[in-house]
């Protein structure tokens, strides 16, 4: 998730200040991704450090408003405008977990996979029952809500359905003839041992 666009295409609306900014993004976001005033400040600083926004007024209570500059404007319909490029699925840390606990000897991958599978689960149910016990999506903000929701329903969905298939795949495998002895070959490099020099 980008914080930082994010926070342009709301100062794209007109200037904000920080707490200000942070209500508007978990009204438009549902809550589900809470961020703390602190990040919201150190973002902005880097978007006035790139040229982005620019600090404005200040209020009667002493509130700085940040307005975006032409430049933040041009990179906010840039952002919306350029597909989602989603991580390597090999940054994923559950997929990295699993791939190490079926090369390591005498460790139960399916005990692992069937926890995390509670969990997920867990997760998914929870999900739903906030969905269904939400307001049907009548205005802006429900709406913007029940899109996060959703997507959060789905990736918890296909994270159960890999979670089936690994068991599956692993399960061909009883005997563990996956498990991977630590390799004899040395790499060339690596850090050298300090060597003592007698005086």
């Amino acid at each position: 998730m980008s914080v930082k666009q994010s926070l342009l295409a709301i100062l794209d609306q007109g200037p904000c200040y920080g707490y200000q900014l942070r209500t508007e993004f978990d009204r438009r976001t549902g809550s589900t991704w809470p961020l703390n005033v602190g990040q919201i400040y150190s973002t902005l600083d880097r978007l006035e450090r790139d040229g982005l926004v620019v600090k404005d007024d200040v209020d009667d209570a002493g509130h700085v408003y940040w307005r975006i500059t032409d430049a933040g404007s041009a990179a906010v319909g840039e952002w919306l405008q350029t597909p989602v490029e989603r991580g390597q699925a090999t940054r994923d840390e559950l997929a990295i977990k699993l791939a190490i606990a079926a090369t390591l000897p005498g460790v139960d991958v399916t005990e692992i996979i069937q926890g995390q599978r509670r969990a997920s689960l867990r997760q998914l149910q929870e999900l739903n029952r906030a969905k269904y016990a939400g307001a049907q999506p009548d205005g802006p903000e429900e709406l913007a809500w029940s899109l996060v929701v959703d997507s959060m329903i789905f990736t918890a969905e296909a994270e159960v359905r890999w979670l089936d298939h690994s068991e599956q795949r692993l399960a061909q495998h009883p005997d563990r003839v996956l498990a991977l002895a630590l390799s004899s070959e040395r790499p060339k490099r690596g850090r050298p041992a300090k060597v003592e020099v007698a005086e």
